[in-house]
């Protein structure tokens, strides 16, 4: 991807979440700041390239136990938390946390990276009308 690309995609999830929390708390007076949303935005473009991949996770169980788990577990729990979350059903400290930007910007990220994704074979050329030759460009 290159870091250029790569800083035009974190910011543009940063923004999809950004505009997608503002859209639904039109009537919030809070400001919403952060970078929440733009990471969540590479969790899910990470789902999308390697859902396969394991990763290690600590998991609560009378003491923390390091486990490898396949990534689609680990982040689509996550992503579930954070829509439980942002729909006021779960139980929570942080008040001011902005769950629903997460969603916004995890979605922005499976969405852009979706046609990144391995395997995904190339669009067909374009063939002429005659002996399916290559079709020139117009420009």
């Amino acid at each position: 991807m290159g870091h250029v690309r790569f800083l035009l995609f974190y910011l543009v999830c940063g923004y999809a979440a950004a505009y997608g929390f503002a859209v639904l708390n039109a009537g919030s007076g809070e400001p919403l700041i952060g970078a929440s949303g733009a990471v969540a935005g590479v969790l899910g473009a990470y789902l999308v390239l390697y859902p396969r991949a394991r990763v290690w996770v600590l998991v609560p169980f009378l003491i923390f136990l390091p486990l490898r788990l396949p990534a689609w577990i680990v982040l689509g729990m996550w992503f579930v938390l954070q829509a439980v979350y942002s729909s006021g059903q779960g139980v929570t400290d942080a008040g001011t946390v902005a769950y629903l930007a997460h969603v916004f910007g995890f979605v922005a990220g499976m969405l852009i990276a979706w046609p990144l994704r391995p395997g995904t074979p190339p669009p067909p050329e374009p063939r002429g009308i005659l002996f399916g030759r290559r079709a020139r460009p117009d420009w």
